[in-house]
C-alpha cells in the first residue's frame, strides 16, 4: 500500500458545535470547507469534521478516539481554554516518560491531548 494522503474523520453529534469547537476554541486553521464539512490542518495531519454520528451506532462510539497534539507552551493553552470553558480532564502534569500533558474533551467527549516537549526530552535532538 502507498499512502499519498490521510485524515482523521470525525462525525460529531452536532456538527456546528464541534466545527465551533475545533475551529473557534481551538483555533485549529482550517485547511478547506465543503457543504456540510471543514478539514483542519492538525500539523503534518488533517481533521475532517463532517457529517453527522448517527444515533445509537455503536460504531461511532467516540470513546475509541483520541487527539495527541504537540504544542508550544502546555500552560498558556491551558489558560486560554480553561477561560473559554473547555472541559478540563487533566491539568498539565510532567509525566514519567518526560512530556508534559494536558487533557481536554471536544464536546463529543473525545478525549484531547495536549502534549509539550520539553528542551531536554529525547524528542528535541537532531537526528541528522
Amino acid at each position: 500500500m502507498d499512502v499519498l494522503s490521510s485524515r482523521l474523520l470525525l462525525h460529531p453529534r452536532e456538527l456546528t458545535t464541534s466545527q465551533r469547537f475545533y475551529r473557534d476554541i481551538l483555533g485549529l486553521a482550517v485547511h478547506r470547507e465543503f457543504p456540510g464539512g471543514l478539514v483542519f490542518f492538525l500539523g503534518n495531519g488533517l481533521l475532517e469534521v463532517s457529517g453527522q454520528s448517527p444515533a445509537g451506532d455503536p460504531g461511532a462510539a467516540s470513546a475509541e478516539l483520541e487527539l495527541w497534539l504537540q504544542v508550544r507552551d502546555v500552560g498558556a493553552e491551558h489558560a486560554r481554554l480553561a477561560a473559554l470553558g473547555v472541559p478540563v480532564s487533566r491539568p498539565p502534569r510532567l509525566e514519567s516518560w518526560g512530556l508534559i500533558e494536558l487533557w481536554i474533551t471536544d464536546p463529543d467527549g473525545v478525549r484531547i491531548v495536549l502534549v509539550q516537549v520539553p528542551e531536554d526530552h529525547p524528542l528535541r535532538r537532531d537526528q541528522r
